[in-house]
């Protein structure tokens, strides 16, 4: 009996080998997103300097920096991090939250990743059931997970993850995966101009920027794998959650109206609550409100 085979007649076993590639997985995403801002960063300064046309002799010389090099290290003492150091939330309990080296505390973020990629991996096998569904619904979450982390670090949603995962999801409806190939067409061109038309509103009515336009790419990206029908209850849901919770924390900082909030980590959870639960959400929706 073939893996595939395995997996397709035992449930069990999938949702199990989901979760253990999406542990090892959420370790690589830490990588993601700590790297990728600072490769655009460094991208751009370089771009600059073309630019301004500045002599380059002058530049100061950047060490090669990329997801593969150089390889993972202290921060603070710059110790090699072993193998055996980094096995996915296991080495982080083994050294006790410390660098082996100088002891230096190391963040619970990186675990935490580790831990809610498995875990949501583990749910989309649960509730997709075929393997070749779940291995697009594993990449969609991945997704998900580092342009959540990377937005609510630095404010960006980079294009090269929601420009992909637009593309991941036209290709996968192409063979109609999730919903029919016009159906996701029309959901990434909605999905962009419904955002694109309140960004502009917005700044029309106040001069200022409202969002950014990372986010119309994602919204046009979540359409895109869930077609246009799913639009309306993720902006509902982003919607809702992010002035409860902005305001929240807003209140607890003690910052001012002004403040930017990236909105993005709201587009990525309501879209892949939407994705597996969408049609039960909507179904509530319409019997609590009579309108079905």
């Amino acid at each position: 009996m073939s893996l595939i085979d395995a997996l397709q007649n035992h449930p069990a076993l999938l949702i199990a080998f989901a979760a253990i590639i999406g542990l090892l997985v959420g370790s690589f995403l830490n990588v993601v997103i700590y790297r990728l801002p600072l490769m655009m960063q460094r991208e751009w300064t370089t771009e600059c300097r073309v630019l301004l046309e500045l002599d380059e002799d002058n530049a100061a010389e950047e060490d090669v920096f990329n997801l593969a090099q150089p390889n993972s290290h202290c921060p603070h003492c710059d110790a090699p991090i072993k193998p055996w150091q980094n096995i996915p939330v296991i080495s982080y309990l083994l050294l006790k939250g410390r660098c082996a080296q100088c002891k230096t505390g190391i963040s619970a973020r990186y675990p935490i990743v580790e831990a809610v990629t498995a875990l949501l991996s583990g749910l989309i096998a649960w509730q997709l059931g075929s393997p070749l569904l779940v291995l697009a619904g594993l990449l969609f979450t991945w997704s998900l997970v580092s342009l959540t982390m990377i937005d609510a670090d630095h404010k960006l949603l980079p294009d090269q993850i929601t420009l992909p995962l637009l593309w991941a999801g036209l290709i996968a409806n192409s063979f109609g995966l999730f919903v029919p190939l016009a159906d996701a067409l029309w959901g990434a061109v909605l999905g962009y101009m419904s955002l694109w038309t309140v960004f502009w509103a917005f700044k029309l009515l106040t001069g200022k920027d409202g969002m950014g336009y990372g986010d119309f790419k994602l919204l046009a990206a979540l359409g895109a794998w869930m077609g246009w029908q799913s639009l309306l209850v993720i902006i509902l849901m982003s919607s809702l959650v992010g002035a409860v919770v902005g305001t929240v924390m807003l209140v607890i900082s003690k910052r001012g109206r002004n403040t930017a909030l990236p909105f993005g980590p709201y587009l990525a959870a309501a879209g892949w609550i939407t994705f597996l639960w969408g049609e039960q959400i909507a179904q509530f929706y319409f019997r609590v409100t009579g309108i079905a």
